[in-house]
């Protein structure tokens, strides 16, 4: 059954540049960085992977500071970009999203539209290799409180369109809910740039709730929507779009069980769902992993899955004409496994 969800054509949404670098282009980059690496691939792995103790989202993310100091020029930054589509396109991923923070990779002195610049160049090199379609997204960290997220929508908004096609609000969520962002949605929205948001990773619903409300209808993770049936009627109300990520979802504790999980309320309220790795790297995932997960507990199946993709072609910040074509790609490619 392995080899079947490998097979399968596939639409990722939610996709984190620096939580998903390979261990082979991790130490290419701590090369180009002067940075010395363990010479054993497992003992690398322990400082890249999530932490097997984590309890929450904080101890999730700790890996992440570890990679920060690797993404810190224009070269290191297209290197990761192309990494990242080819671990995509070598599992059938035929349409990509790669979102990253703009402002981590400003250390060294980038400006925002130099990283922007540089991962989509990284993009664009895979796709003249790869079977696959890959646009970026630029992430605001929602623990900034310095004026850094809007001035960087201010720079990323005139980009969009070529290889940059959206945003999201990512970081701490437990500490810095969506209400605190209010300022910064309303910015980015009258830029035009098309928003999804993290929200409903830590055990709050209303952040989701208040997300929706704000006209966001991508919502990363929405994982506190289980046992909040007013919250799930007002989510299929607003056509909104969940990215689901399971594996990361377990191990930053939004869930303590799989029982906890919000996949078999959503999917009898006809919401429409979206499979994502969020992490390949620090979540030790695949996206054919987290398929086979969904099957295995949920008894998802390969018509759901076509379902799941053509929700994620049609929630994409592509042209409308690229999501068509998407989409049409998809049922020619699923029709001989239904």
């Amino acid at each position: 059954m392995d080899s079947l969800y490998h097979h399968l054509a596939k639409v990722e949404l939610h996709c984190h540049l620096d939580g998903s670098l390979s261990l082979t282009a991790i130490r290419r980059l701590a090369a180009l960085a002067n940075i010395t690496l363990p010479a054993d691939d497992q003992a690398l792995a322990a400082l890249v992977q999530a932490p097997k103790d984590s309890q929450d989202l904080l101890d999730y993310l700790k890996p992440f500071d570890f990679i920060r100091p690797l993404l810190q020029t224009k070269a290191a930054l297209r290197l990761a970009a192309y990494d990242v589509c080819a671990q995509a396109a070598a599992e059938n991923v035929r349409y990509l999203e790669l979102r990253f923070a703009p402002t981590l990779s400003q250390d060294r002195g980038l400006s925002v539209a130099e990283t922007i610049q540089a991962v989509v160049l990284g993009l664009h090199d895979a796709m003249q290799v790869f079977d696959i379609t890959a646009n970026a997204l630029v992430c605001g960290m929602r623990q900034d409180r310095s004026g850094a997220n809007t001035a960087m929508f201010q720079v990323a908004a005139p980009l969009l369109g070529h290889g940059l096609v959206g945003g999201d609000f990512a970081g701490d969520e437990a500490h810095f809910p969506t209400s605190d962002l209010t300022a910064e949605i309303k910015a980015a929205q009258a830029l035009g740039v098309p928003l999804t948001l993290h929200a409903g990773e830590c055990h709050c619903v209303q952040n989701i709730v208040q997300a929706v409300a704000a006209g966001i209808t991508r919502i990363g993770h929405a994982t506190a929507l289980a046992q909040a049936p007013k919250a799930i009627a007002a989510f299929v109300n607003a056509n909104a779009t969940a990215e689901l990520c399971l594996t990361s979802n377990l191990q930053t504790k939004a869930i303590a069980s799989l029982a906890e999980y919000p996949y078999p309320q959503l999917y009898a309220a006809h919401a429409k769902l979206t499979i994502n790795t969020d992490n390949r790297t620090v979540s030790a995932t695949t996206l054919t992993h987290e398929y086979k997960m969904f099957h295995d507990h949920f008894k998802t199946s390969v018509a759901d899955f076509l379902t799941f993709n053509l929700n994620a072609a049609n929630a994409a910040f592509a042209t409308a004409a690229d999501r068509f074509a998407l989409g049409q790609r998809l049922q020619q490619e699923y029709a001989p496994y239904l």
